[in-house]
């Protein structure tokens, strides 16, 4: 890990909080800066970690802004974790006309007091939110991050395990496009070990059902949702690498939403492929070979990040 960085959180509920446990856990900031619009909230949560710090292994600064985000600005990363969760107990899709708004509210404002950092942006409908904040700070695309699919594919790796009874640090299986319901498993490219998924089965004898595997990927959040109405542990977890890679240049590989160049004929909107992570935030993005069910995938799940983004353009109209 590199130099210890500043990093800002909008949303100090489920998500932004564990963020901050993270990067507080691992010692990898000097400053953490929090801002929601519960500002007995961000109050609350700045405190309850200054009275951990001594149990962190590195002290940090804890600041609470309540709502001024131009407090923000001095930061070498925001994380958005601003949503209307209760909204999405189905589907993401139910925050669509609420939580890209929110982008508004703040992201103006942080950016005409000069912030030049990256931001990685948490919020769901994720591909939607991050475009929009493409939009509303005018920044490099590869300076928006949407953490996208990388906590999906961890998910995809908890299915591959139980699948296999493999150790889930030996699954390496991502799942691309949407982080969302369209989403769909790239298991072309999946390994366990250094064997293909191919070569697993035929030398253990064990047949896998990808379509119950990429099920059970794909809605399995909704477990944990629909026991304790939002996702925590996993998605801050994923989130908090991404903020880490950046931080640290770490030039870490791993499937994140950025803005779509003509990739199997798509373009202009965020979607999750797998990109490099370092101080400049999406560094290079890699298009994978992808089979031609997967490509119908690609295209199927790109179609419905699109009729999203025009649905909440309508709605500002």
């Amino acid at each position: 890990m590199g130099s210890l960085g500043k990093v800002g959180i909008i949303g100090l509920s489920h998500v932004g909080a564990h963020v901050a446990d993270v990067l507080l856990s691992h010692g990898t900031v000097e400053e953490l800066r929090f801002c929601d619009k519960d500002t007995k909230l961000s109050r609350a949560q700045a405190n309850d970690m200054l009275d951990a710090m001594a149990y962190y292994p590195r002290r940090a600064r804890v600041i609470d802004c309540a709502c001024d985000y131009e407090e923000l600005a001095g930061c070498d990363v925001i994380v958005n974790a601003a949503g209307h969760v209760a909204a999405s107990k189905t589907n993401r899709d139910a925050e669509n006309l609420l939580t890209p708004a929110e982008v508004a509210t703040f992201a103006p404002r942080i950016m005409a007091a000069g912030f030049k950092g990256v931001w990685v942006t948490i919020a769901n409908p994720c591909d939607v939110v991050a475009l929009e904040l493409q939009k509303e700070t005018g920044m490099e695309p590869r300076r928006i991050i949407g953490s996208g699919t990388a906590l999906d594919s961890s998910r995809l790796r908890h299915a591959l395990a139980d699948a296999t009874g493999y150790d889930p640090a030996s699954v390496n299986a991502w799942m691309l496009g949407e982080h969302g319901f369209s989403e769909f498993a790239c298991f072309s490219h999946a390994a366990i070990g250094c064997l293909t998924l191919g070569e697993v089965e035929a030398q253990s004898g064990t047949k896998l059902d990808r379509a119950a595997i990429e099920e059970q990927a794909t809605h399995g959040g909704y477990i944990t949702m629909q026991g304790k109405c939002c996702t925590e542990y996993s998605v801050s977890r994923a989130a908090a690498q991404i903020v880490e890679a950046v931080l640290g240049d770490t030039k870490l590989v791993t499937p994140v939403s950025t803005l779509v160049e003509d990739v199997y004929g798509v373009s202009g909107i965020y979607s999750s492929l797998p990109c490099v992570i370092g101080a400049e935030g999406v560094e290079q993005v890699f298009v994978p070979a992808l089979s031609e069910d997967e490509i119908e995938k690609w295209h199927a799940t790109c179609d419905h990040i699109a009729t999203n983004v025009a649905a909440f353009e309508a709605s500002k109209a």
